[in-house]
C-alpha cells in the first residue's frame, strides 16, 4: 500500500471497478428443517436451488484467521474501544483474529503499534509484521525505467537486513508481542514509494539470509498475486526451505488467477496467506448496500478458489474498511464478521457445494463437532436453500443474517432432521449457519 498519511492514492487507482448491482430486496425468515424446498417455492417465498452437500470428511486448508492492518503512523492508532470492537468475537464485534503491523525502518518508532498489538493478542489474535523499507543506511538508489530515484536493498547489506528483522522481532517479543511471522518486503513489485525487489533478489535473500530469522518468514507479498514473484521461490528448494508463508495481495487480481497449481504441487508444509487487500475499491463508503456484498463473495473466493488460510484487510478503520472512522462496524465489516466471528483459527475448510445457484456462494468449515456454513446470496430474489450434512451429525442450526437492514443479526435456531435442513437466504444477504 502506498505511503500516505491521508489516503492510499496509488492503491485506489489500482483497485478494480465496482460492479453494478440491483436494489435491495426484503428479508425472509429461516425455514424449519421440516419445510420442503419445493413447497417453499410453490408458496412464492423463495426460489429453490440445488441442494448444498457439506462433506465433513473432505478436509481442505486449515484456517489461520481473518484480520486487518493497523498503521498508526499514517492514519493514527485504534482507540481502546476500537481495539475491542475489532478483535472481540461477541455480538457487535468484528471478530478479527489476525493483526498486521508495519516494521518501521527507524528503531525509535518500533513501539508505535505496540498497544494495539498487545490488546489484539490479549483477545486471542495473532500478529504479523511487514516492512516497507530497510533502514536508510542499507538502501541505494538506482534507475528503474522512468524512475530515477528507485530504491533497493544493497546486496552487501542482506545479512544486516536479516538482523534488522530479527532485532524488531526480539524487541516485540521482549515487550509481550510474539510475532507469528515477519515479511521480507511489502509489495516488492509495486514499490514506487518504497523498496523494490526483483524475483531473483528475493530468492537470493531467502536462500542466503532468511534462515537466520527467528520467526516464520513471509514472502513475497506481490501486490497482485503475480506468480512471477512467487514461482521462483517455489521452484528453488533452498529458498523455499527458508519460507514458511507464501503471502500475496489481491489488488485487481482476477478471480481466474486465484488458484495456484504450483503451490499445490510444491508448497507442502508451507502456508498460503492473503496478507492485504481492500475490495472492491477505496472510493466508496463501506456502508453502500448491496455493493458491500462484494466483500462476502471476495472472501468466499479467497477461501474456496484460492484456498488461502488467512484473509487480511488493509486499514481496519477507514471509510471503506470494516470499521468506520467513528468506530462502528460498516456493512463491509458485517460481511467480513460473518467469517471472522464464526470461522475461528484452527477451523478446517471442508468441501461443500460452492455454487448451488448462479448468485449463491457457499463455503463450510469444521471446528470440533460443529460445522460453520457461510452463504452469500447476491441475487435479487430470496433462495430456499437445502443443506445436507455428510459424515457429520447435528441436531440444530443457529443462524446470523446481514441484509440491507440488519448486521450479523441472530435469526434463532432451527432443527436438523437426518442431517438435512433448509434455510431461506434473503435477497442480497449473507448468512452464517452454525450447527450443534
Amino acid at each position: 500500500m502506498t505511503q500516505s498519511r491521508n489516503e492510499p492514492v496509488s492503491g485506489e487507482r489500482r483497485s478494480p471497478s465496482r460492479r453494478s448491482v440491483l436494489a435491495t430486496m426484503g428479508a425472509l425468515p429461516i425455514l424449519t428443517a421440516a419445510t420442503s424446498v419445493a413447497g417453499a417455492s410453490r408458496a412464492g417465498a423463495a426460489t429453490a436451488a440445488t441442494a448444498v452437500v457439506v462433506d465433513a470428511s473432505a478436509r481442505r486448508q486449515t484456517i489461520r484467521g481473518f484480520g486487518g492492518m493497523s498503521h498508526s503512523a499514517w492514519i493514527g492508532d485504534l482507540t481502546t474501544a476500537q481495539r475491542d470492537t475489532a478483535f472481540g468475537a461477541g455480538d457487535g464485534r468484528l471478530g478479527l483474529s489476525l493483526l498486521r503491523i508495519p516494521v518501521p525502518e527507524d528503531r525509535s518508532a518500533w513501539s508505535r503499534d505496540m498497544a494495539t498489538a498487545r490488546r489484539a493478542i490479549e483477545l486471542g489474535a495473532t500478529v504479523i509484521a511487514s516492512p516497507w523499507n530497510p533502514p536508510s543506511s542499507m538502501v541505494e538508489t538506482f534507475v528503474r525505467g522512468s524512475q530515477t530515484n528507485a530504491r533497493r536493498l544493497r546486496h552487501d547489506m542482506y545479512g544486516a537486513y536479516a538482523q534488522h528483522l530479527n532485532d524488531f522481532t526480539a524487541f516485540l517479543r521482549n515487550n509481550g508481542v510474539n510475532l507469528y511471522g515477519i515479511s521480507v518486503q511489502n509489495e516488492p513489485d509495486y514499490a514506487q514509494d518504497w523498496t523494490w525487489w526483483t524475483p531473483a533478489e528475493m530468492v537470493r535473500f531467502l536462500r542466503e539470509n532468511a534462515g537466520s530469522i527467528s520467526t516464520r518468514v513471509i514472502a513475497p507479498e506481490s501486490f497482485q498475486y503475480l506468480k512471477n514473484m512467487s514461482d521462483p521461490i517455489l521452484n528453488d528448494p533452498a529458498a523455499l526451505a527458508n519460507v514458511d508463508v507464501i503471502g500475496a495481495h489481491l489488488y485487481g487480481t482476477p478471480f481466474a488467477n486465484f488458484p495456484y497449481p504450483l503451490f499445490k504441487q510444491k508448497g507442502a508444509g508451507k502456508e498460503l496467506w492473503m496478507t492485504e487487500v481492500y475490495y472492491p475499491n477505496s472510493t466508496d463508503s463501506a456502508d453502500l448496500w448491496p455493493q458491500a456484498l462484494d466483500v462476502g463473495e471476495h472472501i468466499h473466493r479467497a477461501m474456496v478458489d484460492a484456498e488461502f488460510q488467512a484473509y487480511i484487510w488493509w486499514y481496519i478503520r477507514r471509510s471503506y474498511g470494516p470499521m468506520r472512522e467513528d468506530g462502528r462496524i460498516s456493512k463491509r465489516g458485517a460481511c467480513m464478521a460473518h467469517f471472522a466471528r464464526f470461522v475461528r483459527p484452527g477451523s478446517v475448510r471442508v468441501e461443500a457445494t460452492a455454487r448451488p445457484s448462479s448468485d449463491v456462494y457457499v463455503s463450510a468449515y469444521r471446528s470440533g463437532d460443529s460445522t460453520v456454513v457461510v452463504a452469500v446470496n447476491k441475487g435479487a430474489s430470496a433462495v430456499s436453500q437445502q443443506f445436507s450434512l455428510a459424515n457429520a451429525s447435528a441436531s440444530s442450526v443457529s443462524s446470523w443474517l446481514t441484509d440491507a437492514n440488519r448486521n450479523v443479526a441472530s435469526q434463532g435456531v432451527t432443527g436438523v432432521s437426518n442431517g438435512a435442513f433448509a434455510v431461506s437466504l434473503p435477497a442480497r444477504s449473507i448468512t452464517t449457519l452454525v450447527t450443534a
